[in-house]
């Protein structure tokens, strides 16, 4: 019996993983296979997805079979794959990056003919394609896209791993993981992110059974970095160690005892889809603002206090323990998310594309789509953008956010000790930061105007 081709993409699950399901239906010998390909992603991110890969490889062993690993162009990979094992089709997950997308087109090409290609929706709530306003254009405001896809129904149930695998007991040859230099070498800065972190399908699905006491209090707790009052389920949903699906139903199952804070938790997960949707008709999201006035923006490009961002040496507390945390953890609060990104783009006038590709290189969770659009807000150049005039003070923010000082305590200890000698101080007046802000945005306002003029 010839086998098929499982392609492993950004869904490294057994359980509710649309294309093993559909696989193991097919009753053919499967040939599970994963592809190193050229997409740039950052040091974080790769620590993650080799640990991530040896999960999903010693879960295969369970099964009797074990993960195919390969590098290069995927259409190419995969081609000389199924010549080689002549396999009949090929199963995959759509992914919705520009770069990705561009890579199932060349795929497809490639087996035109020679394999039949069955691709699936599996890491969103719903497609991109299928949410569209009634002129049949996409939404490009989060409240309208969020009623719109409320309406539309439950998602389907996760469903299990399936209960008969016939795994092909004759896999091609793969590279060794340790070859692929996905982790650090030296210096060997992973330390405290195997501290933090234990990646992998089980370690996700664990996290999704404590999502009882996560959420008792989520709607109050969670723009709290001084409280455990977060999922931290974003690097396993980011991989598709865990489906959105199997979350949702999570979280609608636990809903009679907190229904805010259920509400609150689904808003977050729509939030995703709608990162995705941008991404998906507007692909330029990572590189150019949506609001066009922002392309004459006058940015700033400070590289020293640049470097005293990304090292958490700004001489204010809650943005240095945000920058810290997630050079450390790979990992930062989503509410210090938002405070050092404003002190990035509005107290230093650095551009958010900067940021952004910072936050890509140090993030565990470093999805391009929901990483893009949240710049953007951030920054007033979105579709759905906070107002640029709403720049966030960083020392309120922390008296609000951590009241007693513990998260920054925790992240900036030279700050409890008796002489402070080695904090700086800070680099900005924020001030006089927020007014030269606003007067740069005064300027592109000016030339909007302007332009509009007969």
């Amino acid at each position: 019996m010839q086998p098929v081709l499982l392609w492993f993409r950004r869904n490294l699950r057994l359980a509710d993983n649309a294309a093993l399901i559909a696989a193991a239906e097919s009753g053919r010998p499967i040939i599970p296979i994963y592809i190193i390909d050229k997409q740039d992603i950052g040091g974080a991110s790769r620590w993650w997805l080799h640990h991530s890969l040896v999960s999903l490889d010693s879960d295969l062993r369970t099964l009797g079979s074990s993960l195919v690993i390969r590098s290069g162009s995927p259409d190419k990979v995969l081609n000389k794959l199924s010549k080689q094992t002549r396999a009949t089709t090929l199963y995959y997950t759509r992914r919705y990056e520009p770069i990705s997308r561009h890579q199932e087109v060349e795929v497809d090409a490639a087996l035109s003919g020679a394999v039949a290609v069955q691709v699936f929706d599996d890491s969103l709530l719903h497609h991109p394609e299928k949410i569209m306003t009634r002129g049949n254009t996409p939404y490009r405001v989060f409240t309208p896209f969020w009623k719109s896809v409320s309406e539309i129904g439950d998602p389907p149930s996760p469903q299990s791993v399936p209960s008969s695998i016939n795994f092909s007991h004759n896999l091609p040859k793969s590279l060794r993981l340790s070859t692929l230099d996905l982790l650090p070498s030296s210096p060997d800065w992973s330390g405290d992110l195997r501290a933090t972190w234990a990646p992998g399908e089980s370690a996700g699905l664990n996290r999704i059974d404590e999502l009882d006491s996560t959420l008792s209090h989520y709607d109050q707790e969670r723009d709290r970095p001084d409280i455990d009052g977060t999922s931290r389920l974003s690097p396993h949903l980011h991989f598709g160690e865990v489906s959105v699906r199997q979350l949702w139903h999570a979280i609608r199952q636990l809903e009679l005892r907190s229904v805010a804070a259920s509400s609150t938790f689904l808003r977050q997960l729509y939030w995703r889809d709608f990162s995705a949707y941008m991404l998906f008709h507007f692909p330029t999201l990572p590189d150019k603002p949506l609001r066009i006035e922002f392309e004459d923006f006058p940015w700033s490009e400070n590289a020293s206090q640049l470097r005293a961002w990304q090292k958490g040496m700004t001489g204010y507390p809650v943005v240095d323990a945000g920058m810290r945390q997630l050079w450390q953890t790979g990992w930062m609060h989503n509410r210090v998310r938002m405070v050092v990104a404003s002190f990035l783009v509005k107290d230093l006038l650095i551009p958010w594309q900067t940021g952004a590709a910072w936050f890509l290189d140090t993030l565990v969770d470093a999805d391009l789509a929901n990483n893009s659009a949240s710049w953007q807000w951030i920054a007033g150049c979105g579709s759905d953008a906070a107002p640029y005039f709403r720049i966030f003070n960083p020392l309120l923010q922390g008296k609000k956010f951590d009241p007693h000082g513990h998260y920054v305590r925790r992240w900036v200890p030279e700050l409890t000790e008796t002489s402070q000698s080695d904090y700086p101080m800070p680099i900005v007046d924020h001030g006089t930061a927020r007014k030269r802000a606003l007067e740069a945005y005064g300027v592109i306002r000016g030339m909007r105007t302007s332009k509009l003029a007969p």
